[in-house]
């Protein structure tokens, strides 16, 4: 790829997308209104993309919304999972949607090398191996997930200058170089 992007798919699917799942299934199966925060903790709690070897519960305060009064209730990780199913599954399909678009020769690189999950989204239990399920490719989770997104994109901004000479020294594809 020479440093260039080859293949890109922007999809906005993340964290927030599957905690607002988590409301929505909370909401339709047991009336129960909760939050984002809450949302979130329950992700993060007993969430899955995949299958955990142990399943948990957690106990989950809301207002229940035929009465207005607090309510408890208990989630199973496996329901948690069922709600994320949607979420995953569109990130599972612009994965699979990318490396259809990707030329074969760089396909052969991404077979050994694998992907690399970034973001908060990527923190998700199970995700990284319900992708190398479904792909059958190696993935592994990136060094400081929640900040090395912001991190590159600093350092992409400090070297600007040095990636624009670059991109301007690389030949057309009619073999002329352009500055």
């Amino acid at each position: 790829s020479l440093g260039g992007i080859v293949v890109s798919q922007s999809l906005r699917v993340g964290g927030d997308e599957m905690d607002d799942a988590i409301v929505t299934h909370i909401k339709k199966e047991y009336k129960l209104l909760v939050g984002q925060q809450t949302a979130e903790e329950i992700k993060l709690e007993v969430g899955s993309a995949y299958r955990m070897r142990e399943e948990v519960q957690a106990e989950v305060r809301g207002r229940d919304m035929l009465t207005g009064l607090p309510k408890t209730v208990v989630l199973s990780s496996e329901e948690i999972r069922h709600a994320l199913d949607e979420p995953v599954a569109q990130i599972i399909d612009a994965i699979r949607s990318t490396l259809d678009k990707t030329p074969p020769e760089l396909a052969a690189d991404i077979m050994d090398r694998g992907i690399v999950l970034a973001g908060g989204g990527a923190l998700l239990h199970g995700l990284d191996e319900r992708l190398r399920h479904e792909t059958q490719m190696p993935v592994h989770l990136a060094e400081s997930p929640l900040t090395c997104v912001a991190v590159g994109s600093g350092r992409s901004l400090e070297e600007f200058d040095t990636y624009d000479r670059a991109a301007r020294a690389r030949p057309r594809r009619n073999g002329k170089r352009r500055y």
